[in-house]
This record gives C-alpha cells, structure tokens and sequence, in this order.
C-alpha cells in the first residue's frame, strides 16, 4: 500500500475523531501557509545547503557531511511523534529502508522535538535510521522551511493534548515543514520534496527511484 493511501487513511480516521471545528481550523492554518509561499523560499533542487554535525536523540553527533561523503544522504524532517501523519511516514520510510539503501544511500531523519521524546519516536516505529534532534529548529531554519503555529492554533493543539512548547522545550511553537531531500557530497541537493501541507509527504518508492538516478 502506497504511503499516500496510509495517509489519506489517516486523514479520513482524524476527521471522524475530531470536532468539526477543530479539524476545519487546523485545515485552514493549511490554506493559509500555503498562501504564505514558504516553500518557494525553501532549498531545493540546485541549492547547496550546510551538512552540519547533528546530535541524535543519545546525545552522540551525526556528521551529515561525513554521511554525505559516503554516498547519497536522504534528509527527512518530521514534525514531531505527536503527528499521526509524521509516524506514517516514519514507518512507510523504514519499511523501505532496503530499496532506499540498495543504491548506496544513507538516510536520518531530523526532528525538533526534545530527544527523550525523539527516542519515543524512533521506537514505536522501530526505525532503521538515526534520528536527529535540530534543537530551536536552527538547522531546519537555514534550509527556509521552518513556521510558526499560529497563535490560534496554540489553545486548539493543547486541546487535544499537543503541548508544542513542552514537546520541544522551547516557547517559539515553531516546526519545519514535510520535507525530504537527497544531496550529495558537496551539500548540493539533487532532488527534494517539500509542501506547505502537512498531510502529504514524499512517496518512499519516488525517494528510492530518485536514489536509483543519481547513483546511475
């Protein structure tokens, strides 16, 4: 099953568990980032963005450029493990961890939430790749796909028990984007996925399809 069908699925099951009212404002704030036009801003295919030296969720650090030097790196950012569309995706990109790596790839995935939290997330979905924590979102930052929660959201999310500032230890309410991007060597993206909406992320099966073509 495709990762857009588990999601619409998803989708579908949220829509039956939230008020109306709720799930209308959160579907909104969408629309409205859309609008914004933050993923023209965002890296994408040609740019050429930092590798930095990240720490995973044990406290140890994560060369992206050392990665990156051993092969092409895929680069998932995922909101957080509240996010049931987040914790698809996860599975979805673990489960296909063997196409993504038969073509000499590496893969992380980079999270703003607090690393106790992190380390949840990783072992609920039993994940076969690190998982990065961008403390203050200051990595996601500099690729341009980082929002703020508008403040209309803040009182909805903890309605239905999502304390962002909590979850992240920080007080900003800010997240990145679903984004995904394959770069090479030289930090230079080769390939990227990104949407200003949350609901949709980057197909496990096109990510290993665009692996094959740049290992070609």
């Amino acid at each position: 099953m495709s990762l857009a069908v588990e999601l619409k699925k998803t989708a579908e099951a949220l829509k039956s568990a939230l008020p109306e009212p709720i799930f209308s404002a959160i579907a909104q704030s969408i629309t409205d980032l859309k609008a914004s036009g933050i993923t023209k801003r965002a890296a994408s295919v040609g740019s050429i963005i930092p590798l930095p030296v990240i720490k995973d969720f044990d406290g140890n650090e994560v060369d992206l450029g050392t990665l990156a030097a051993d092969g092409p790196l895929a680069i998932s950012f995922y909101r957080g493990g509240w996010c049931p569309y987040c914790n698809v995706e996860l599975r979805a990109l673990s489960h296909s961890l063997g196409d993504i790596e038969a073509s000499g790839a590496t893969v992380v995935a980079i999270t703003p939430e607090q690393p106790g939290n992190a380390r949840e997330t990783a072992g609920k979905n039993t994940l076969g790749f690190p998982v990065l924590v961008d403390k203050g979102n200051r990595y996601a930052r500099e690729l341009g796909i980082v929002f703020s929660l508008p403040e209309k959201l803040r009182p909805i999310y903890r309605e239905i028990g999502i304390d962002l500032a909590d979850w992240n230890g920080d007080e900003s309410h800010e997240l990145p984007l679903a984004a995904t991007y394959i770069v090479d060597s030289n930090g230079t993206v080769v390939w990227a996925f990104v949407d200003a909406d949350f609901t949709v992320r980057a197909e496990p099966a096109n990510l290993a399809a665009a692996l094959r073509r740049v290992a070609a």
